[in-house]
């Protein structure tokens, strides 16, 4: 699925709310959330803090995509097009200021 696709299903399904897109402290509020939420399936997977006896079992997964969803909502309600962004990053990357920035195989 493209970033477009993507941004286009965030928006009909936000289409039934109002307001549709919540103001943006607000939408940074929910992705710092869930970043912590990321965090703490990383730590209980690869670090020292490891999950609690009987604590439900996380799904790393499911908490990237939470990420995805809450970034879409605040490149929906700013009318920014990912996908356009996305390719400008790449170009970046693959031929501009970062391609020969870390050490290759």
């Amino acid at each position: 699925m493209s970033l477009k696709a993507v941004q286009e299903n965030v928006d009909e399904w936000t289409k039934q709310f109002t307001p549709q897109y919540w103001p943006p402290h607000q939408i940074l509020a929910r992705l710092m959330e869930e970043t912590g939420e990321v965090a703490r399936e990383i730590n209980h997977l690869h670090g020292v803090k490891k999950r609690k006896a009987g604590e439900p079992e996380g799904n790393l997964g499911q908490e990237l995509a939470d990420i995805i969803m809450t970034i879409t909502c605040m490149a929906n309600s700013h009318n920014i097009d990912l996908q356009k962004e996305w390719e400008i990053l790449m170009a970046n990357k693959l031929r501009g200021r970062d391609q020969n920035r870390f050490d290759k195989k």
